[in-house]
């Protein structure tokens, strides 16, 4: 197992008390891997402190604010490739099937593009496969370092982190694309209503899904959703 991959996943998981128990551990292992800059390592420490020592509640209160209710930020990798095409549907059926293919079952509620249940997985596969998929989101990792930076989020360590696993170079007009995407205000409840409005996605048999691989589905990260009301032109 990368056991990289499986820490980052539980810091960008929702903060538990079990979490917070687990942070020394997972700390120690963040600190300790030297596909990391020593100074992406350095920069690692402020989350892993915060995560370590501060009220449960503000954890959660942080996160849902930062990756719930905010689209831009969105954990949900599809979000930020399909938007609301019907695209998405059938990559998050073949991604559950890749999965299950792979002896891969996750236990959670979340979707199946949720980052942190991808890179979960990941840390179940061979480093190079694990790499070449990092790779494809490359530049959605520097998109949301860069706004996370901007909140002056400790988060945004983690995505720089993951952008330096992925170990290519960024597609800079693909991050400029995404980054063109305004903010969304958290606080904006009725604007955040109305862009959360979208068609259900349906996990049921689909005849064109096919089972193609991790890789294949996430092929098109190079592509990102650029429409202002963020429903990608298919």
């Amino acid at each position: 197992m990368d056991r990289t991959l499986k820490a980052i996943s539980l810091v960008l998981s929702y903060p538990t008390l079990e979490l917070q128990q687990a942070m020394p551990e997972i700390g120690g292992v963040l600190a300790a891997d030297s596909r990391l800059t020593a100074a992406a390592r350095r920069a690692l420490r402020p989350l892993v402190d915060d995560l370590t020592s501060r009220d449960i509640y503000d954890l959660q209160e942080q996160y849902v604010m930062l990756f719930d209710r905010s689209r831009t930020l969105s954990l949900n990798l599809f979000e930020h490739v399909h938007g609301e095409s019907r695209d998405r549907g059938g990559a998050m059926v073949s991604l559950m099937e890749t999965y299950r293919d792979s002896g891969f079952e996750p236990v959670t509620t979340e979707l199946p593009d949720h980052l942190p249940v991808l890179l979960e997985f990941l840390s179940t596969q061979p480093i190079e496969e694990a790499q070449d998929i990092l790779a494809d989101a490359a530049h959605i990792f520097q998109a949301l370092s860069e706004r996370l930076d901007r909140r002056d989020s400790p988060f945004g360590a983690v995505f720089a982190a993951l952008q330096q696993l992925a170990g290519v170079q960024v597609d800079k007009e693909a991050v400029a694309e995404l980054l063109e995407q305004p903010d969304d205000d958290p606080n904006d409840l009725e604007a955040l209503d109305a862009v959360w409005e979208e068609s259900e996605v349906v996990f049921g048999p689909d005849p064109n899904a096919g089972c193609p691989q991790v890789r294949d589905m996430l092929s098109r990260m190079d592509e990102p959703v650029t429409s202002p009301s963020g429903v990608a032109a298919q």
